[in-house]
């Protein structure tokens, strides 16, 4: 099974015209267009949601599809407890992602509750963040 599943948070379904000069000014399907076509060998699945719940059903759902997890918690990064005791509860391995560098912004950013329980952590290198965790992952799980 070689299959990743990308998740994201709230507003990061706005990609593209949110804050584009943090976030750029890529939507994300066009982004994960590209990954897909990057690495036609693997399977790799986009869930977003806003809603916590709605994240945490998707972890826990991923034990039995997926190999492995690159989240991108967006704000539930620095509030939920939920998500990284999902990520906690299950056997496959998650990267936790930021397009922006979440250290050098606002205070409240700098504390993640999610990298605690992830394999690694990439921030602040835009949307390449995603395909540099894909790589991760290539490295650790399927070789």
């Amino acid at each position: 099974m070689n299959n990743i599943l990308i998740i994201n948070g709230p507003n990061l379904n706005l990609l593209g015209s949110r804050e584009v000069a943090i976030y750029g000014n890529e939507a994300f399907e066009e982004y994960f267009s590209r990954l897909q076509t990057r690495y036609p060998a693997l399977v790799i699945d986009y869930f977003q949601s806003n809603e916590e719940a709605a994240v945490v059903q998707k972890i826990q759902e991923s034990e039995q599809k997926y190999t492995a997890i690159v989240i991108n918690g967006g704000a539930f990064t620095h509030t939920s407890i939920a998500i990284a005791d999902a990520i906690r509860a299950i056997t496959v391995p998650a990267v936790e992602v930021h397009i922006s560098n979440i250290y050098a912004r606002e205070e409240y950013r700098k504390k993640s509750f999610l990298s605690s329980v992830c394999t690694g952590s990439i921030a602040g290198l835009g949307m390449d963040g995603y395909r540099l965790a894909i790589e991760h992952i290539i490295e650790i799980v399927f070789t």
